[in-house]
């Protein structure tokens, strides 16, 4: 039986690791748009301090990953259609059969609408070569603008601080990371990268971007006006959902996946950026895909395994303030209960019973993880 993979970041080739696992005979096959070389995509926003190149954050390569693993690798191809009737896949390099086919497309970054001669040079890191890319864009530079106060863009801004390199970070939230913490955490976390030279400007978007010589003007909706010499948006991703669609899967935020990680075919999966989990989740982090990883691998193997999602807390890569983060999940009624001080931030959201149900720990405070994390519920 053949099981058909496309699609080469974490969650194919964890996929691939676990299935070969699971069933040392299986045939396995992954098609993939680029070279398919296996690297951490959550290193790309901290890979400046750490003295990481595109090329030294390459892992293993892709043709020694799948020699490894006995894989058959299309790499550099691009997928243009999936029939799913005739259970076949139109590529540019040809046409390929399966009997069970996984999407593990991955996800877009997010583009703002912002008018101006220099709106086209804004840089987005999203791969190895957007991160090669952006290593030769900061020679020689000093001050860059970051659009979006998010997890990907604090963690932006605290690593191009250890380059010597100025942030200032636009977002329309009045605080950093709005969605994940609660104000008093969002403030720590603020005024921590401030004292270390990151520059906030919320409450605002940046509405126009002008070429200036060999930088940029940034004009934002209060009228304000910011220099930089590179613009990077760091504003959120999106599922890559279009070639699901194009193939008659359901699809919401992401691609639709049931308890087992199968989409409305039977014969279909998704797993990592691009699915979305009992049409509750989107769950762009590492956790969550080595979790769906090991059961989706039983599940193809023959032994149907449903994915379950322990409490996952999340570790944001700001060394100047190291945080970690288990929101509550919506349905979830309590309130926050904060104690802080001018080392770190315990924020525990608890349920009328008294139960934990969210946790947000900054500073000092983040190495109490270990020990609050199996008081958390787990997400599915």
């Amino acid at each position: 039986m053949n099981t058909t993979i496309i699609g080469s970041g974490v969650a194919a080739w964890t996929l691939v690791r676990e299935l070969r696992k699971a069933d040392p005979e299986a045939e396995i096959r992954l098609i993939t748009a680029d070279s398919g070389d296996f690297y951490s995509k959550p290193m790309l926003s901290n890979a400046l301090a750490s003295g990481k190149t595109a090329e030294t954050l390459v892992m293993t390569p892709a043709a020694k990953f799948a020699e490894q693993q006995k894989v058959e690798l299309i790499a550099n191809t691009t997928v243009n259609l999936v029939d799913a009737s005739a259970r076949s896949i139109n590529s540019s390099n040809g046409v390929f059969s399966y009997d069970q086919l996984v999407l593990a497309l991955g996800a877009d970054t997010i583009k703002l609408p912002v008018d101006g001669n220099g709106a086209a040079d804004v840089v987005s890191v999203n791969d190895l070569n957007d991160y090669s890319t952006f290593r030769k864009l900061l020679d020689g530079k000093k001050e860059v603008a970051v659009l979006g106060a998010g997890l990907i863009g604090c963690e932006f801004a605290n690593d191009l601080l250890k380059a010597d390199i100025h942030t200032t970070v636009f977002d329309l939230a009045d605080r950093p990371l709005a969605r994940l913490l609660p104000e008093q955490a969002s403030l720590f976390m603020q005024n921590k990268l401030a004292e270390k030279g990151v520059g906030w400007k919320l409450g605002r978007t940046v509405s126009s971007i002008t070429k200036t010589g060999a930088g940029y003007t940034l004009t934002d909706s209060t009228g304000e006006i910011t220099e930089a010499d590179l613009v990077l948006s760091a504003v959120g991703l999106r599922p890559r959902t279009e070639l699901a669609k194009n193939t008659g899967l359901t699809v919401a935020r992401g691609v639709v996946v049931n308890a087992l990680g199968q989409t409305s075919n039977e014969s279909i999966y998704a797993l990592g950026d691009c699915a979305e989990y009992l049409g509750k989740f989107v769950l762009p982090y590492i956790m969550p895909v080595m979790q769906a990883a090991r059961a989706m691998a039983q599940t193809l193997a023959g032994k149907p395994t449903e994915i379950k999602f322990p409490a996952m807390p999340v570790s944001i890569k700001t060394p100047d303030c190291p945080a970690v983060v288990n929101p509550p999940l919506p349905e979830h009624e309590g309130q926050w209960e904060i104690t802080a001080d001018e080392n770190g931030v315990k924020a525990l959201f608890k349920g009328k019973d008294g139960a934990l149900l969210g946790m947000a720990l900054l500073g000092d405070a983040s190495k109490e993880r270990q020990a609050l994390t199996p008081l958390l519920p787990a997400m599915i």
